[in-house]
């Protein structure tokens, strides 16, 4: 890639983060983040760099004592715990850490357009263009907004690499890359856990069809796979690492995912011993995926459902209603339209260019791009992705309707810029009216903040946000390992009054949070019609809860003493 791109990157991404960092300031400022994962991920590096062991990725403040093992990676903190370690000396800690949820997601965004433009450059197609489509793609960009550290930006960036490393000639340097690459995301997290697959059987493909360069990346990334796992293994194991789960980085998908690595491993052997035609290579790569699509299945079936021990209740009244985690065809159409506009956009282009080019390039691009599609099927956080992988046909797309008038070049335009997505649904579907005030902004925190430490019992996203902004003990948030808080929660509000003390009582509780419009989904859910949540929402508030002035977002109860 010419300077000219990786400049255009950097100057885009700089000026949309001052600009976003410039119209969120008042939050940014306070180190309110825009999502409560990047609030949890914030407190989990504190506790690091306060002292907490490198492995123990415990919130010891949330849930039953002696605290919840989040599902999370320290691979993900790395990045914005060195920049507050850098700059504390310079900025202090508050500025170090403001500084950091600044520059990382920016530095992302950058490296974002950039790998966007050098997937375009290889595949023919106008770089510039497709960066400057890649800074509007929404809703990828909010994955890069100032304060967005969690880790999803980082996963974006590891699919784009990936498939840069997939198109064009094929390298051994490009096949390591891309084992490091797939076992980075693996790592971090599952959610483009079948984007990888699909980038692996493209890699292996590629080889079949005997493409240039594909056995020396299949070597490469054979080769590279089990000990960069090994590695993973070794660096990055938790506290976590027993939990029976495969919804993180734990042994069971560690085991799963080496037992996987043994197909491209043998494969590249294979393809060294000797010289094979296509029906032979048609016929070992057909082999290799069955045998260890079976005894992965064998080895770890809970990769099949990640969240299948979530309590039913957690299951139906939270992450079902969780807005990136909704199916695509479940969610508000406007949601819909936004979220998957432009990765079907994309995808349709690609697929038409593919068809016309017959360029592998352009199948493999389209292939991640129908996975990125049809995981937003299930859960809409898979248009992330393509919304990203769009931009390169899209970009194809504008140079062509250029040749064909103005307006057919407005349409490309229109149909290409993600941004617009949002925009044209919610003229379509108007939004309800506004909700009441946020229980979350600075303000409100800082009046939890401002009470003595003790234990606080809030509805799932201001308890995240509580967790990072005060010094209290948490038992509920939005995480799906902490099924005991978070029904307990769930089961306060819901229960009569009587049995709502009840468990307060029994978990410690010494402070009760809510939003007034928290009581009418709490009231809407509650079977018992004499449920807390009612008698709250009419007025009624029981002897043992005392009300803490200062303002309505959120109402503040501390417990009574037992007379």
């Amino acid at each position: 890639m010419r300077w000219r791109e990786p400049a255009l990157a950097v100057l885009l991404a700089t000026v949309l983060t001052l600009a976003w960092a410039l119209r969120d300031w008042h939050d940014l400022a306070a180190l309110r983040l825009p999502d409560t994962d990047d609030m949890v991920r914030l407190q989990q590096i504190r506790d690091w760099l306060a002292g907490q062991r490198f492995g123990d990725l415990a919130q010891h403040r949330l849930g039953p004592i002696p605290g919840l093992e989040m599902h999370w990676s320290r691979l993900a903190d790395l990045a914005p715990a060195g920049l507050i370690v850098a700059l504390t000396p310079l900025l202090g800690e508050h500025g170090a850490a403001l500084a950091a949820v600044i520059l990382w997601p920016a530095s992302l965004f950058c490296a974002a357009l950039a790998l966007t433009g050098a997937v375009a450059g290889r595949l023919g197609a106008p770089a510039a263009t497709a960066i400057l489509l890649a800074a509007l793609a929404y809703p990828a960009t909010s994955l890069f907004l100032p304060g967005r550290i969690d880790h999803h930006g980082l996963q974006l960036v590891l699919i784009l690499y990936l498939a840069r490393a997939l198109i064009g000639t094929g390298t051994p340097r490009a096949g390591i890359g891309a084992a490091l690459a797939v076992t980075a995301s693996l790592v971090i997290g599952l959610e483009t856990l079948p984007l990888l697959g699909i980038a692996g059987a493209a890699l292996v493909l590629l080889w079949v069809a005997d493409r240039p360069g594909s056995r020396g990346r299949l070597f490469g990334f054979g080769m590279a796979l089990p000990l960069a796992l090994a590695g993973a293994g070794i660096l990055f194991r938790t506290s976590g690492w027993g939990v029976p789960a495969c919804d993180g980085f734990t042994g069971i998908l560690w085991r799963a995912a080496q037992c996987a690595a043994l197909a491209p491993m043998g494969l590249a052997l294979f393809a060294v011993a000797a010289p094979h035609g296509p029906r032979a290579r048609a016929a070992a790569a057909g082999i290799a995926g069955a045998a260890v699509a079976v005894a992965v299945l064998l080895l770890a079936p809970q990769c099949l459902d990640p969240y299948g021990e979530v309590d039913p209740l957690l299951a139906r009244l939270w992450l079902a209603e969780v807005g990136e985690a909704q199916p695509l065809f479940g969610a508000p159409p406007a949601n819909a339209i936004a979220y998957a506009g432009l990765a079907l956009a994309g995808l349709v282009a690609s697929l038409v260019i593919a068809r016309r080019r017959r360029e592998a390039g352009w199948w493999v691009l389209a292939a991640l791009q129908f996975a990125a599609l049809a995981i937003t099927l299930f859960q809409l956080r898979g248009a992330y992705a393509g919304a990203m992988l769009a931009a390169p046909a899209l970009a194809v797309t504008i140079g062509a309707a250029r040749a064909r008038g103005p307006l057919v070049l407005l349409a490309a335009w229109i149909a290409a810029t993600g941004i617009l997505y949002p925009i044209a649904a919610t003229a379509l579907f108007p939004p309800r009216a506004a909700s009441g005030p946020s229980c979350t902004t600075p303000e409100s925190l800082a009046r939890l903040a401002a009470l003595p430490p003790g234990h606080l019992l809030a509805p799932l996203d201001l308890g995240a946000y509580a967790l990072a902004a005060t010094p209290h003990a948490v038992l509920a948030a939005p995480y799906h390992r902490n099924n005991r808080g978070n029904r307990a929660m769930y089961d306060f509000f819901l229960g009569q009054p009587a049995q709502s003390e009840a468990i307060a009582r029994a978990w410690g509780i010494d402070y009760v949070a809510f939003c007034p419009d928290d009581l009418d989904r709490f009231a809407r859910e509650a079977r018992e019609p004499r449920s807390l949540a009612a008698s709250l929402r009419a007025g009624s508030v029981p002897d043992w809860l005392v009300p803490i002035g200062g303002g309505d977002a959120p109402r503040i109860y501390r417990l009574a003493s037992r007379h």
